[in-house]
C-alpha cells in the first residue's frame, strides 16, 4: 500500500523539522540516548509532562503502594518514554540485521506453525515497551505481509512521518476504519494483522467492560468480531524489554481459529486484558502512563 498522505499536503514550514528528524535519526543509538536524557529531564522536571495524568493512573492502577513509590515510578516511566521517543526516531536508519540482533522473537513458532497450515492471523499488542518496533521487525521475521492496523494522525507532516517509519521494511498499514473491508477484500491473501487493542474505545456501542487493574475499563471489540468472522488464530504480543535498546517478544496463542467463538462473549478481548494486566504488573515503568486510558466510565 501507498501512503495516503502525499508530502506536499503539509505546510513548507515543516520542512526544515524534517531536515532536523532526519539529521537526528542519522545520529548513533548511543548518542541518541544521551539525547533522551534531555528528553527526560525536560519532561519529568521542566514541562511535567501530563504529570497529573500520570501520577492519577498510577494511583489508580496500584493502590497499595505509598505516593513516594507512585512518584518514583513516574519518573522511571518518564526516562523510559524518552528513550522511546529516540529509539521510534532511529527507525529511520536502522537496518534489517540491527533490527534483528534488538529484538528476538524466542516462540515465533507460535505464528509460523499456524501460517503453515495456510491461515491468516490476529496479532494483538498494546502500548508497553517499544511497540512501534514490533511491526517493523516483525515483517523481518515473516514470509506474508505484516499489516498494522492504524488511526492516522490529524497533523499530516507526522503522519507521513510515522507512515514512513512503520513501513520502511516492508510491513503495510490499514487504517482502523477500513479493517473490515480490507480483510474481505484480501480473505485468500495470507497476512499478520497486528493491533494494539489496548485504546479507549469513544464508540459508546463498540466496546467491552472489564477490569484492568483495580478500574472498570472499557475496550475495543473488534479482535472478537475479527476472529470469529474470519475464523483467525489469535496471539498475543508481550513486548518484554530486556535491557535498554533490546527487547524479547512473546508470543502466546488466545484463540486457535477452529474452535467455537461467540463474539458477544468477548472471550479474547477478556483473555488479552488479562495477559495485559499480568505485563503491566510485571514491568509497570514500560507502559503507557500519559495516555488518559480510563477517561470513559462505565
Amino acid at each position: 500500500m501507498s501512503s495516503p498522505v502525499a508530502a506536499a499536503t503539509y505546510p513548507w514550514y515543516f520542512r526544515p523539522l524534517d531536515w532536523l528528524l532526519r539529521a537526528t535519526a542519522a545520529l548513533p543509538l548511543p548518542l541518541l540516548y544521551g539525547l533522551a536524557e534531555v528528553l527526560y529531564f525536560l519532561m519529568a522536571y521542566v514541562l511535567r509532562y501530563r504529570q497529573r495524568v500520570v501520577l492519577e493512573n498510577l494511583r489508580n492502577s496500584f493502590p497499595e503502594k505509598t505516593e513516594a513509590e507512585h512518584r518514583q515510578l513516574a519518573r522511571r516511566f518518564y526516562r523510559h518514554f524518552a528513550q522511546l521517543m529516540v529509539e521510534i526516531l532511529w527507525l529511520r536508519q536502522a537496518t534489517p540485521a540491527q533490527l534483528n540482533r534488538r529484538v528476538e522473537y524466542p516462540n515465533k513458532h507460535v505464528i509460523t506453525d499456524r501460517l503453515k497450515e495456510g491461515k491468516s492471523l490476529l496479532a494483538l499488542g498494546s502500548h508497553a515497551g517499544n511497540w512501534e518496533w514490533i511491526l517493523t521487525s516483525g515483517q523481518l521475521q515473516l514470509d506474508v505481509p505484516a499489516v498494522g492496523v492504524y488511526q492516522p494522525l490529524n497533523n499530516a507532516f507526522f503522519d507521513e512521518f510515522m507512515y514512513k517509519l512503520r513501513t520502511r521494511t516492508g510491513a503495510e498499514l490499514v487504517t482502523m476504519r477500513e479493517t473490515i473491508r480490507y480483510m474481505a477484500a484480501t480473505r485468500n491473501r495470507q497476512k499478520v494483522l497486528s493491533m494494539l487493542s489496548d485504546q479507549s474505545p469513544s464508540n459508546p456501542t463498540n466496546r467491552y467492560w472489564t477490569e484492568l487493574l483495580h478500574q472498570d475499563t472499557a475496550f475495543y471489540t473488534g479482535a472478537d468480531r475479527l476472529a470469529a468472522h474470519f475464523q483467525m488464530p489469535v496471539v498475543y504480543v508481550s513486548i518484554q524489554r530486556v535491557r535498554r535498546g533490546y527487547y524479547r517478544i512473546v508470543l502466546e496463542e488466545l484463540f486457535d481459529g477452529q474452535s467455537p467463538l461467540n463474539p458477544d462473549q468477548h472471550q479474547i478481548t477478556e483473555a488479552f486484558a488479562r495477559a495485559l494486566e499480568r505485563d503491566i504488573q510485571r514491568a509497570p515503568a514500560d507502559y503507557l502512563w500519559s495516555h488518559r486510558r480510563w477517561k470513559h466510565k462505565r
